[in-house]
């Protein structure tokens, strides 16, 4: 079993890794010759299944095993990853390999970077004067014509900044996974969409929700106060979308009701030939000739869907399909970067998929 990589792309690869590890502390880890994939899956809350181009962020990837497509899979902590990530970010060059220390399996991060470093040696001392030879009456070459110079006699500077590499380790402990272990994780099935939207930017939404999260657990904590029950701290989010470009978010408790809508968002166009039933007959084409008034609707954990919308930090559309009162899909494209280690523009993308059970109302 071996598997060797250069990395590239770091800051996506650390930003997607925050996003995984706000939801859980461990991932499991697939990897092929072709493909990476993270599955997150907690005891309680949202599930990611996240499936990226190996060129996303590996370079000079090498993969074998005994599996076919040469599979490994691993039991992966985030916290670590994140860590070392981020040491990684402005590092030239940076490298990951499948080790063992100790007789453990270690995912070993080895980062190159470049220092400055100031190296000094004796100086000329301050109140030194440079002493001026006697001159001969008899100068044949006439008057010095650095004499009366305006040039100013400058100290001889030993103090030199020098660049050097600094090689730092990380290593990440793992846990090698048989492939029949993982078979048995299997994605949620869930029904055909009612809507399909793409979202506003997430990080604009997750202020407006974490705003509504806030207020009602404010509000919660001094009724609670009153009325002594806990259940009332776990504020709900009541998430709509219509097949006409709006959204809605909702906000709905004993003392409060307040909405924030977004319209003139995309409902994007199906691709007849990935549907199961003809278009006319699938549910989302029956909301929207059903008018702006039909909405699909879910409800949500304030505090989970807050940890879900940090992925917005990878900065990519965001397609979200409603399963009217059972389940909210979200499929997050990342873009790829071309560019080596500091990333760049691309065109490409890969997907990142959320599970968000939505709760009886």
């Amino acid at each position: 079993m071996r598997f060797k990589t250069d990395l590239k792309n770091i800051r996506t690869f650390s930003k997607l890794t925050a996003a995984l590890s706000s939801l859980e502390k461990i991932a499991w880890v697939r990897l092929d010759d072709d493909t990476v994939r993270f599955t997150v899956i907690p005891d309680v809350g949202s599930q990611v299944w996240a499936s990226l181009s190996a060129d996303l962020i590996f370079d000079n990837y090498q993969l074998q095993s005994n599996e076919p497509n040469n599979t490994i899979n691993l039991e992966l902590p985030l916290g670590p990853l994140q860590r070392a990530l981020r040491s990684a970010i402005g590092s030239h060059n940076a490298n990951l390999r499948l080790t063992k220390k100790d007789g453990a399996p270690m995912l070993s991060m080895v980062i190159h970077t470049m220092t400055k470093d100031s190296s000094s040696g004796p100086g000329p001392r301050g109140n030194d004067t440079a002493s001026k030879p006697p001159r001969s009456t008899a100068d044949p070459f006439g008057d010095d014509p650095f004499d009366q110079s305006p040039f100013n006699q400058e100290p001889l500077e030993l103090q030199m900044k020098r660049e050097r590499e600094k090689i730092i380790t990380q290593d990440i402990p793992v846990r090698v996974l048989h492939p029949d272990t993982v078979e048995t994780i299997m994605q949620p099935k869930v029904r055909e969409p009612d809507v399909h939207i793409q979202l506003p930017p997430l990080l604009q939404l997750k202020a407006i929700s974490d705003r509504f999260t806030k207020l009602a657990l404010t509000t919660a904590s001094s009724s609670s106060s009153s009325s002594h029950n806990p259940g009332s701290r776990d504020p709900k989010l009541e998430l709509s979308a219509n097949m006409h470009g709006s959204l809605r978010l909702r906000l709905s408790t004993d003392t409060l009701d307040i909405t924030s809508v977004w319209d003139g968002l995309e409902n994007p166009e199906l691709d007849p030939s990935q549907l199961q039933m003809p278009l006319e007959e699938h549910p989302s084409t029956v909301f929207k000739e059903a008018g702006k008034d039909k909405w699909a609707t879910v409800r949500v954990d304030g505090k989970d869907w807050s940890r879900v919308l940090s992925v917005g930090r990878l900065e990519g559309r965001v397609i979200a399909c409603f399963s009217d009162e059972h389940a909210l899909i979200l499929y997050v494209y990342v873009p790829h970067s071309s560019g080596g280690v500091g990333g760049g523009e691309g065109g490409t993308e890969d997907v990142v998929t959320y599970y968000v059970s939505s709760f009886s109302s």
